[in-house]
């Protein structure tokens, strides 16, 4: 099961990350972003950033691998693994078993550098680029925890 959904515009991703707030911000979820450099993957966690009333800039940790926002409905935390080789995923995996649980977002940016290591529930959200304005995201819920969200979605996304 997976929701796709086409946002022709920036406004459009930003309604869409308005929605998903709204149906994990009373639940926290472990979110795996994915997709090639420029797709959106800050972009739309800035989006989500927003809706849960985020106080603190929302930048990408492409440098940091993780920055901490704790002034939002709940707990965020944001990695990246790009920088991140073999050696360096091992010894952040029980880490991020730890952000796996709970009440708090963790979002993951190139997820695909974690050689399949992530926590088993969590959302998958695959945001391919089709031009300079249009994203296609695609999520899909890995394990039974994240279906409830999934399916909420399917049903906020006839208005977009």
């Amino acid at each position: 099961m997976q929701v796709n959904i086409l946002c022709k515009n920036i406004d459009e991703t930003d309604e869409l990350a308005k929605k998903f707030a709204r149906l994990i911000e009373d639940k926290g979820a472990f979110i795996c972003l994915y997709g090639d450099v420029g797709a959106g993957k800050t972009a739309f966690t800035k989006c989500v950033c927003k809706y849960l009333n985020v106080k603190e800039k929302v930048t990408s940790p492409s440098f940091v691998i993780l920055n901490e926002y704790k002034t939002g409905k709940i707990p965020i935390y944001h990695f990246d693994l790009y920088r991140l080789e073999k050696e360096g995923i091992s010894t952040i995996i029980n880490e991020l078993e730890e952000y796996s649980e709970g009440k708090i977002l963790t979002l993951v940016e190139w997820a695909e550098f974690s050689q399949n290591a992530l926590p088993f529930e969590r959302i998958d959200i695959n945001i391919n680029y089709i031009d300079e304005n249009k994203r296609e995201f695609i999520f899909t819920p890995i394990g039974g925890k994240n279906i409830e969200i999934i399916n909420g979605l399917k049903y906020e996304n006839t208005s977009l």
